[in-house]
Formats: structure tokens, C-alpha cells, sequence
């Protein structure tokens, strides 16, 4: 469930405020129930943007979301006055949010005599390629589990369709699920890894809760050009948490459709908690495997299907 705390910064807030405001009514009613949990029921714009901004967890958040559209923040930035290329990915454009809102910050401390030193100020330049891989990744997890969640029969329903579209022709999945007993399920092919995730949140009516901090999602890239995506968090039916889940993503990017990746291959592990190792904590479920070892899953001659790794 989404923290009532304030996690945006007073520049973010109001950056993030003018960003809101170019939605549509509808569009920041929607939003609202995502970000909310659907515990927040605004009467008029203003409210919504308000629990928006205070139940976000972060701006980089909030702007990842799949709501937040991508010629949404395009706008806002031409609205800034900063220029970008019109076919940037929406990552990108989050950077330029960021680098803006960052800017103006200095600008302000400066002002006030509160330099940030040059180190500092280089730091939040720099960004690796493994920062941008965890961004693919994360943002990726927002999508997939919203989109999978909304599939619930009480879930907030997506205007984007669930289905085999999503994934390659001869995509694979190995399930594994302990509850009582052990047990494996293998699927190949995009409608089956489609129906079986499916029906694992419209029939068995299970939510997934991703815990996409810290090191609850892990990502890496082949040589070849695969994206691996490993993620834990919470399994939940009702008001009810079940256990735990990992699942490893392996996605390869389309060369007929520009900034799409679809799924390749799928693991996904669920532990019941009566299955639980002793001292395993079920609040903050991590992955342990390290990127190296993410990329050592992928041999370089033919995708498999990922073995999960013991909690």
C-alpha cells in the first residue's frame, strides 16, 4: 500500500504540479487510483494532483509511471523551453526533467550561498550504462505489473490490452510454485506464457507487488544485446500477503518497432509463507543474484529457461 509521506522535494512538487496539470481530468482520476491504491477518491483536479504528489513515492516515480505519458513530459519540457529530439525515448526525457529540475535547485542555492561542491555536482551528471539497463528494467516492472494487476477482477482496468503481443512467438516460461509441496509448470510459446500469466491474477485473483528499490530488482545485459530483468516482492490475495515471488524477465528489443522490448523468456518462483526459510523477511524480498551472475544465465548460444534461484 502506497505511504501517505511527502517524498518529492519543493521543486519537484512544483515541477511535478505543472506536469500533472496538462492531463486530462480523466487521465489524473486514473492516474490517482494507481497511485493511490485507489484509497484516495478526489472530487476535482486540484485534489488529485495533491494526492498525487503526496503519495508518490519519488518524482522519478511518478514520472515512470505508464499514466505519465512520454509526449506528456515532451511537452512540459518544450512548455521549459528546453529542446529535445522529438523521437527520445521517454527515459531520456525523465533525464532531462531531472537535469532541469537539478539546475534550478543550484541555481536557487546559489543564490542563497549554498553551493553544492564540484563533486557532488558531478556525480548526479554522471550516468553509467548499467544505470540506464536499471532504468529499462524498472520502468519494464512498472509496466508488466500494472498491466498484469489490472487484469484482476477488482483491479483498475488499462486502457492497454493484455496478451500474447507482449511476448515473442517462441517465448518460454518455467513456473515454479511451493506452497505445500513443490511444484514446476513449463510453457512455450506467447499465447500459453500469456493465458498461464493471465490466469494466475483474473482466476487465482493473486496481486503482484514488485519491491523495485533497493535490491529488489537486479538487471544486466548479454553481449547479444539481452536485457535481463530479475525482480522480487510480495504475492497477495485480498487482503491477504501469500508469500513471496522472483521472477527473471529475459527481453529482447524489436528491430521493426523503435523502443519496444518484448519477453523472451520468463521465470517466475512463488513461496508460499508457510514455505518460508526460517528468518527469511517476508516486507523487503530481495534478489541475491549479483549482474554478473544475471548475464552468466544467458550462454550466448540459445536463450533457456532460467533455473530460480532458493530464497
Amino acid at each position: 500500500m502506497a505511504s501517505a509521506s511527502l517524498g518529492l522535494s519543493e521543486w519537484e512538487q512544483a515541477g511535478c504540479r505543472q506536469l500533472l496539470e496538462l492531463l486530462e481530468t480523466e487521465e489524473l482520476m486514473a492516474l490517482t487510483d494507481t497511485v493511490t491504491n485507489r484509497l484516495v477518491h478526489p472530487e476535482n483536479r486540484q485534489e488529485a494532483i495533491h494526492a498525487i504528489l503526496v503519495y508518490s513515492q519519488s518524482a522519478e516515480e511518478l514520472l515512470k509511471r505508464r499514466k505519465v505519458y512520454r509526449e506528456t513530459i515532451f511537452k512540459y519540457l518544450a512548455a521549459q523551453g528546453i529542446p529535445v529530439p522529438p523521437s527520445s525515448e521517454k527515459r531520456l526525457l525523465i533525464d532531462h526533467v531531472k537535469q532541469y529540475w537539478r539546475t534550478q535547485l543550484t541555481t536557487c542555492a546559489s543564490e542563497s550561498g549554498e553551493r553544492k561542491t564540484r563533486a557532488e555536482s558531478h556525480e548526479e551528471r554522471q550516468k553509467s550504462p548499467q544505470d540506464y539497463i536499471r532504468d529499462l528494467g524498472e520502468e519494464f516492472c512498472q509496466w508488466f505489473f500494472e498491466l498484469l494487476n489490472s487484469q484482476h477482477p477488482l483491479g483498475v482496468k488499462s486502457e492497454e490490452r493484455w496478451g500474447p503481443q507482449h511476448f515473442w512467438e517462441d517465448a518460454r516460461m518455467k513456473f515454479c510454485y511451493n506452497t505445500l509441496e513443490k511444484n514446476m509448470e513449463e510453457y512455450v510459446g506467447a499465447e500459453m506464457v500469456s493465458l498461464r500469466l493471465l490466469s494466475l491474477v483474473k482466476e487465482e485473483c493473486l496481486l503482484f507487488n514488485p519491491n523495485l528499490h533497493a535490491n529488489g530488482l537486479k538487471c544486466a545485459m548479454s553481449q547479444h544485446g539481452l536485457v535481463l530483468v530479475a525482480v522480487a516482492g510480495t504475492v497477495h490475495r485480498d487482503n491477504t500477503c501469500l508469500g513471496i515471488f522472483e521472477q527473471i524477465f529475459g527481453l529482447v528489443s524489436c528491430p521493426v518497432k523503435e523502443n519496444t522490448w518484448k519477453v523472451k523468456v520468463v521465470s517466475l518462483k512463488i513461496v508460499g509463507q508457510n514455505a518460508l526459510e526460517p528468518g527469511m523477511q517476508i516486507e523487503k524480498p530481495s534478489i541475491k543474484y549479483e549482474s554478473i551472475q544475471l548475464q552468466e544465465l544467458y550462454d550466448g548460444k540459445e536463450l533457456t529457461v532460467f533455473e530460480p534461484q532458493k530464497f
